[in-house]
Order: C-alpha cells, then sequence, then structure tokens
C-alpha cells in the first residue's frame, strides 16, 4: 500500500519532494543558513557545512563560483531585489550536476542591502538546457580581457584540483582557441602531466617524463623560455620522441610556457591548436602573460595544500622576486606576516628603475585579510608596474590604478603612496591615496613624516566612505621646506624655467604631475645624499592594546636611534613588533641616496620647442653649448650640440607637436640629453643611401654619444644620449 500523504501537501513536503531547499543569508554577519533539504542538494552533511558561503566550496567549483559571486555583486550594485542562475556543482563521486538557485534581497529603508532568502533546487531533470543559460550569462559578465577573464577565475582556486579543473573547463581556455590543455607539474627531476582537457588525447606513457628529455614540455621548464611550434613539421622534426602522439591528432602547432614562480620552474603549460600558423607578437605577449598568471594560481594553490607557512608563503609569492639593484641608492624591503590568526592580507611593496638615474617606489594594502585580497593585491601591484613603467606621471599612475580597482567589482579599496626619485638631482615626486606619510631620516640621524597631499584610497570614488577608516586621512598638507629651488642660468639669453636648479631646500607642495582632475595631487622634496626614505603599512604602527599614537611614536624613536644601514634599520623596525606579532601585515620599503651633492649648475636645463618657431632651436642650441662648458666639455660641445639637435629635429619632423629638451650632469661626469615628445611612435636607425636625405640623423647619434635609448612617457616618449666628458676637471664657466 502506497504511503499517505497529507491533502494539500505541507509547504515543507512540496519543496523536499522537489528536490528544494532554502537558504537564508544575513550578509552583515556572513552566516548563511541552509535547510535540511538545501543540504541535500549540495549533498552535504549537516558536519561538514561551516554555516558560511565559504563552506559551499566543497562543492562549487572555483569557475562557477566567480560566476555567481559576480552575479550577486551585480545585483547588490545594480539595487535589484531578486537574482536567479544555473550552475554546477561537484557532487560527492566527482561528477557534476546543473543547480538553480533563487534569491531576494531585503534592504533597509535606506536602500542598503542586509539579508538574502532564496531557494536552491536540483535542477538536473529539467527541460530547458541549463548549460546554455549558464555559457550565456557567464559571457555576458565576462572581463574584456583574456587575462584577466582567466586570473579572476583562478584566483579562487584554493587546491591544485581546482586549478586543473579550471583547465580542464571549455569554457574557462576555449576563447583562447586551443583544442587541447595540458598541464605538468615539476617533481623533483620529472615532469608531472596532471591534466589535460579538451581533446582527449591523455597518453600514459608520457604521464611523467624527465626535464632533460626531449618533448617541448621539457624544454620549457629546462630553459624557462616558451617553446611556439607552428607547424606538424616542426612537431616532426624538433620532437620525434613526441611525434608518434601528436601524428593522429589534427592538431597542427601548439605552445608550451615554463610557469615561474619565485624564479623557479614548478610546472608548463600547453596549448595544442589545429591552425598552423606563426604566432604574432601580440599572441606570444598574452600567453606569456596567461603562463604568468597561472603560475601564480598553481603556486597558490600548492602553498594552500602545504599546512606550514601558509600565510606568509602566499603572501611572498604575489611580491616582487627580487629587488633590482639600482645605481645611487641602497634599498631595503621587509615583510611580514600578521602573527595573530592565518589569514593572508594585501600588503605589498615594489620598485621599479625608471633609467636615467630614476626609480620609483611604492608600499600599499588592499583591505582585507583573506586570498581575495591577495589576489586583488597582484594585480593591482602588475597593473600598477605597468602604468609606471609606460611613463605616467605619479598622479596618473594612482588616478588609473584605482579606476581599474573600480573596474574589478571586488568591493576592495588599497591605500597606496608612491614615489619617483631622481637620484642624480635628489628630487622626490610623492603622491599618496589613503595612506600613512612616509618619513625622512636625515644623514645626520634626525627624522621627520613628510606630509604629503593625500587623495582617496584607490577604488573609491569621491562620495564614498573608506569604511573603516583605517586608510588614514588623505591630507591636503604640504611638507616642510626651507626655501625655494632658484635657478642660476648660464650666458646669454636665459628665459624663466630655463635655468640650471640648485634649489637645496626640502621644497614641497602640490606640484603639477597628478593630471587634470586626477585626485592625486604630486608632493615634491628632496633627498639628499644619506638622506633615507621610508614607507610602510600601518602595520608596522598598529599595537594590540594600544593607540595609533604611542605606536607612531614608538616608530619614529626606533627609526631616529636606529643603524644607518639600511638593512640593519629595516630589521630594526621589523624587530618593534617581536615574534608575538600584531594584527596587521608588515610591507616595509627603505630607500637610501648614496653619493656627494652634485656641482652648484648641475641641471636640469630645460628648453621647450615648437613647430613653426625660428628662434626655438637656436636658443636651445645656445644654451647647450654653454652648459657644456660650464660643466667642463667645452672641447665635446660640438658633438654634444650636433646630437641634441639631431633628436630636437627628429622630433619636430616625425610628430604633429613639439617638446622639451632638457640637459643635466649625471654622477661620474656623465652629461646626459633627453627630448621629449608626444608621439608614442618609437625611433629606430636606419642606414641611409649615398643619395638620402634622411635617415642617418639616429646613426650620428650613435656614433657620437657614449649611449642613447628611448623610454616610454604616460603621453609620448623619450629619446636620449649621454656623453662621458673627457676632461675630469669642471672649468670655470665660459672657458674652453
Amino acid at each position: 500500500m502506497a504511503h499517505q500523504v497529507d491533502w494539500p501537501a505541507r509547504p515543507d513536503l512540496s519543496l523536499a519532494l522537489n528536490r528544494m531547499g532554502t537558504f537564508d543569508w544575513d550578509l552583515d554577519s556572513g552566516q548563511m543558513h541552509l535547510d535540511p533539504t538545501a543540504l541535500e542538494v549540495y549533498e552535504l552533511r549537516p558536519e561538514e557545512y561551516s554555516g558560511t558561503p565559504v563552506g559551499l566550496r566543497l562543492r562549487i567549483p572555483p569557475a562557477e563560483e566567480a560566476r555567481i559571486d559576480a552575479l550577486v555583486s551585480q545585483a547588490l550594485k545594480d539595487g535589484r531585489d531578486r537574482f536567479g542562475a544555473y550552475f554546477r556543482i561537484r557532487r560527492r563521486d566527482g561528477s557534476p550536476r546543473w543547480t538553480h538557485i533563487q534569491g531576494r534581497i531585503l534592504r533597509d529603508p535606506a536602500g542598503r542591502p542586509y539579508r538574502i532568502i532564496g531557494i536552491v533546487r536540483d535542477a538536473a531533470h529539467d527541460p530547458r538546457e541549463p548549460e546554455l543559460r549558464g555559457r550565456q550569462g557567464e559571457g555576458r559578465r565576462r572581463m574584456t580581457g583574456v587575462v584577466e577573464r582567466t586570473t579572476a577565475i583562478l584566483a579562487h582556486a584554493r587546491t591544485v584540483n581546482d586549478v586543473t579543473d579550471v583547465l580542464k573547463d571549455p569554457e574557462a581556455l576555449g576563447h583562447l582557441g586551443a583544442v587541447s590543455v595540458m598541464l605538468g607539474v615539476v617533481d623533483g627531476g620529472r615532469i608531472h602531466l596532471v591534466a589535460e582537457g579538451q581533446l582527449g588525447s591523455y597518453v600514459p606513457e608520457i604521464e611523467y617524463t624527465r626535464i632533460d628529455a626531449a618533448f617541448p614540455m621539457s624544454e620549457a621548464v629546462r630553459t624557462l623560455q616558451p617553446v611556439f611550434i607552428a607547424s606538424r613539421e616542426v612537431f616532426q622534426g624538433r620532437y620525434p620522441l613526441l611525434w608518434p602522439y601528436i601524428e593522429p591528432l589534427s592538431v597542427r602547432s601548439g605552445v608550451y610556457l615554463p610557469l615561474i614562480a619565485q624564479g623557479r620552474p614548478i610546472g608548463a603549460l600547453g596549448l595544442l591548436y589545429t591552425r598552423e600558423a606563426d604566432f604574432s607578437a601580440e599572441e606570444r605577449n598574452l600567453l606569456v602573460a596567461l603562463g604568468s598568471g597561472i603560475a601564480q594560481s598553481l603556486q597558490r594553490a600548492m602553498l594552500f595544500e602545504q599546512e606550514h607557512d601558509l600565510a606568509e608563503g602566499l603572501q611572498r609569492a604575489m611580491l616582487p622576486r627580487r629587488i633590482p639593484e639600482v645605481p645611487g641608492a641602497r634599498i631595503a624591503v621587509r615583510y611580514q606576516a600578521a602573527r595573530m590568526g592565518r589569514d593572508i592580507g594585501g600588503d605589498w611593496y615594489d620598485v621599479i628603475p625608471l633609467g636615467g638615474g630614476r626609480v620609483g617606489v611604492m608600499v600599499g594594502d588592499v583591505e582585507g585579510h583573506d586570498t581575495d585580497a591577495a589576489a586583488v593585491m597582484g594585480q593591482l601591484r602588475i597593473v600598477l608596474r605597468a602604468y609606471v613603467t609606460e611613463g605616467h606621471t605619479p598622479g596618473t599612475v594612482l588616478a588609473r590604478a584605482s579606476a581599474f580597482l573600480r573596474e574589478l567589482e571586488t568591493e576592495r579599496f588599497a591605500t597606496c603612496t608612491y614615489a619617483e626619485v631622481d637620484l642624480n638631482t635628489g628630487m622626490v615626486q610623492m603622491v599618496r591615496a589613503g595612506h600613512l606619510d612616509p618619513v625622512v631620516r636625515r644623514g645626520d640621524g634626525s627624522c621627520h613624516r613628510v606630509a604629503v597631499a593625500g587623495g582617496l584610497p584607490l577604488g573609491l570614488l569621491p562620495h564614498e566612505p573608506a569604511g573603516s577608516g583605517d586608510a588614514g586621512d588623505p591630507g591636503t598638507g604640504s611638507g616642510p621646506g626651507s626655501g625655494p629651488a632658484a635657478g642660476q642660468g648660464h650666458g646669454p639669453g636665459n628665459r624663466p624655467g630655463n635655468g640650471l636648479r640648485n634649489g637645496s631646500g626640502h621644497a614641497t607642495g602640490a606640484g603639477p604631475g597628478g593630471g587634470p582632475g586626477s585626485g592625486y595631487p604630486v608632493t615634491s622634496m628632496e633627498l639628499h645624499p644619506g638622506d633615507t626614505l621610508l614607507m610602510c603599512t600601518d602595520g608596522l604602527i598598529e599595537r594590540p592594546g594600544a593607540d595609533h599614537d604611542s605606536g607612531l611614536r614608538a616608530f619614529m624613536e626606533a627609526v631616529r636611534d636606529g643603524p644607518a644601514d639600511v638593512d640593519g634599520l629595516a630589521d630594526a623596525l621589523v624587530d618593534l613588533v617581536g615574534d608575538t606579532g600584531g594584527v596587521d601585515d608588515i610591507a616595509l620599503l627603505l630607500l637610501r641616496r648614496r653619493g656627494s651633492p652634485a656641482p652648484r649648475g648641475s641641471g636640469p636645463l630645460r628648453q621647450q620647442f615648437v613647430p613653426g618657431d625660428p628662434d626655438g632651436p637656436a636658443t636651445a642650441r645656445h644654451l647647450i653649448r654653454a652648459a657644456a662648458a660650464a660643466w667642463g666639455a667645452m672641447d665635446q660641445a660640438d658633438e654634444i650640440v650636433l646630437a641634441a639637435d639631431e633628436l630636437i629635429t627628429n622630433a619636430l619632423v616625425h610628430t604633429d607637436g613639439g617638446g622639451q629638451v632638457s640637459l643635466r650632469l649625471l654622477p661620474e661626469r656623465r652629461i646626459r640629453i633627453e627630448v621629449e615628445d608626444t608621439s608614442s611612435a618609437l625611433p629606430r636607425r636606419r642606414d641611409a643611401g649615398d643619395w638620402a636625405v634622411s635617415g642617418r640623423g639616429l646613426m650620428l647619434v650613435d656614433r657620437l654619444a657614449a649611449d642613447w635609448g628611448v623610454e616610454p612617457r604616460g603621453n609620448g616618449k623619450c629619446v636620449w644620449c649621454e656623453f662621458l666628458v673627457r676632461d675630469p676637471a669642471i672649468r670655470p664657466a665660459g672657458r674652453p
């Protein structure tokens, strides 16, 4: 006899019989309640579920989690009161199954969302194809760039299996056009093939291969260089051991990318294609960037599977692999994870050589202490480095980074201080986004904070609050100064602004470089030889149970009383926190300027030039010749003027606007000429024919100068050349 069911059926029984459960998500506390049926839909036992959305990661793959997170975030941002989506879960036996979620968003009278109540149901037997709807929904929400999309998905990977699941998912890397994706992990002296997706060409015989074997994946790991294979003939000729496995397939080309983390290979990624063609430069750059992102995700997953040093190990993977040697400076950096808890943070530092004796340094902190904060930090640091190396001004760098962070839609903000230091002149340009003011320790041991004019934390619009307030006061002040940096011209015809600047004051104030409306004004100061610039995150200031002022006083005392050597001083400052640790991570960067003060009148000399101005080039030549004489290079003045004239002429002929020529005396008696223009087209040497009327400019510069090159600028480029003054004596101005 059939079991009797009351009529009409109770709502809870109706939901249960149709495999439909309920959830209640408190957005303020982060708690999420699942009823027994919802737990059954997710195939979770009650003791397995943690009571928060994090507990669902046992069943939701990373790619699906990223898509659902983006869906909910967009609904909250758009002010909608409901959402719904199909997604796949991973069943207890490992097989996928379609599920459907539908939620109602509750908001308070001010419109702030505080709770989501909804249902989750088994959608395996839905008459409509949920996969199509899921793919369409994901496609609408993908990030525009290939690297950004893949990185966003991999940022949620917690284990190596999560990474391989993403790579095997046709929707994850299918937009690259690859028919097969292979992932190999370095295991001792061998490469273990841990994933192969899409084509179904897995071969047990090559599951383990030696690093010194004649396979393209082995070569990529061995040489740390990508291997590009443009045709089947290349496969057959270069890799005869692999050819028997490739021959039956429709593969015509491929690429094998080394996965490098912290300077060592941890694996390799292989992509196979049915097309036969050479890889363009754009494709190569894209694939190398993709390999870098996958390497970071793979390493992060490996570290998560290790129980020891989880937080600090992952954080260091996001930081620069090494700090470059910068002539004219001693640099020390330190990172220390918070000892309280095992969550990772978003603190970072970076050092970026800019050429011409300039260097960019930064310290920052992404809000939060979790893997998402670390992932956002990694993306933000790389973006900041890209904007800096493109030549943008400091204010523009932070403005663009802030816009990038908003586009990530992570609901995270970040604080940051960035400084560009000219080690030849000691001039420093600094911008601050809600971060702590930097500190300068003078050569005599005295120290003071530099009041840097500030803007909002990165990722926030002007009307948005920073949340907890730990981002700091953006500030509007200027640093202390001891007088103007007055210029003294050499030779007749000097114009305002064209003098050789010799200011020795600790001058400051919001200067140009932020760009119109950037929101990040630039503060300038001078760093003398022997002075040290210190930048850190607030983990070095804050103490458990102590107020901010007492922590700041202890920090300043340690700076004043610490060793003169930057490494010793960095260790002393980190020791302030001690082994017991603090509540936040620590990132610390110290830069000490080396050398002795530059001779008076060492530059820079600057002169603007515009098309159609008959006096501009002549004035520039006159000033350059006068400066060469003042700097003891009168016998080289003709060569220096000729090289500068060629660079100015190139700028006038090959660009629509004018530009600026500058001249300065560098350490080791080198005269540097820089010509800036607004064109992004890079010059190149050309061999001119016997009767050609152009093409000899850069050939002349190459023969005359000791060195020359091109550097990008935010709105154009800078072509430079340097001359080594042959006579070590500095003659008085005006004497040959």
